[in-house]
């Protein structure tokens, strides 16, 4: 069983997008946020992203449910339960949230524009509130 790599108590549920170690919460995010070191590539994905036009192969929500690491993974129900979120809709209101949500979407380098867009405090914002409805629709369904 393992244990989260920030408070080293609870079982991890996510894992940092820059250097792939495992953490439990929002709270455990925070903390490693301001250390986080990101990885390198292993060797064997680099020319998967490099391509004759230069860019990413294209990926799909299959690809990501192929993955082996279903620690990471949000079960439907609780993605479903962000629609319900007025903070939410009223966060997505913002044009200038919606336009750093389409860089990201459109970048070819997730991680970078993700890693960059968590500079702006409107997208912590956003992504905290994101966590926060996961987590509480997790804890309802296991009570």
């Amino acid at each position: 069983m393992q244990i989260c790599s920030v408070c080293s108590e609870q079982t991890p549920k996510y894992r940092c997008p820059s250097c792939r170690i495992r953490y439990c919460s929002l709270g455990c995010y925070k903390k490693h946020k301001d250390t986080c070191l990101p990885a390198e590539k292993p060797a064997s994905q680099s020319p998967a992203s490099k391509d004759a036009a230069g860019s990413a192969e294209p990926w799909s929500v299959e690809d990501l449910l192929q993955e082996d690491d279903i620690i990471d993974k949000v079960l439907l129900q609780r993605l479903q339960s962000l629609s319900q979120s007025t903070e939410l809709r009223d966060l997505l209101c913002n044009p200038h949230l919606r336009q750093l949500l389409r860089s990201v979407d459109d970048a070819e380098s997730k991680d970078a524009a993700i890693k960059a867009a968590m500079q702006e405090p409107l997208f912590v914002e956003f992504a905290d509130e994101c966590l926060k409805v996961v987590e509480n629709e997790g804890n309802a369904l296991t009570d």
